[in-house]
């Protein structure tokens, strides 16, 4: 038996976020901030991927992810790559990096922290990568990632 595939029209430019972690790709639209944008974007979740089981995409038509968005990305999904096309053509491809440090992303979860109390810009640093953990350059603290809260 014969199994269709869905077909997505491809970007004549723009960029590809591909192998998000499955069910992280609407965390993703919220870092870029595409909601607001009036831009043509596509979005998968929980496509099926030879490489991970499954995986979610997105496809931004007429966009280039900055450095500081892809650093973004890696945090919640550290497998995703990008994908720059210009013209229907791959120009560059890459996975995206898990920073060393975050600046301004990144809410703490201490209440007591300076940076909830006073208002001064959150720092991070990596503490880990698997599972990523990430310590407060105020407070000293270790977070998962899944504790903190994201400021875009």
């Amino acid at each position: 038996m014969k199994k269709d595939k869905l077909k997505v029209d491809p970007i004549k430019n723009g960029t590809v976020i591909d192998h998000i972690t499955a069910g992280k790709a609407l965390q993703v639209a919220e870092i870029l901030n595409i909601s607001s944008s009036e831009t043509e974007v596509m979005v998968g979740i929980n496509l099926f991927s030879q490489k991970m089981g499954k995986k979610d995409i997105i496809k931004i038509e007429n966009r280039e992810i900055t450095q500081e968005e892809a650093n973004s990305i890696a945090l919640i999904s550290p497998t995703a790559s990008l994908i720059f096309i210009n013209d229907y053509e791959v120009v560059k491809k890459y996975t995206v990096e898990i920073p060393q440090e975050i600046k301004r992303h990144i809410i703490c979860p201490n209440t007591n922290c300076i940076t909830n109390v006073e208002g001064v810009k959150t720092k991070f640093t990596l503490a880990g990568k698997s599972p990523i953990e990430v310590k407060c350059s105020y407070c000293e603290k270790k977070y998962s990632i899944e504790e903190v809260k994201f400021r875009f």
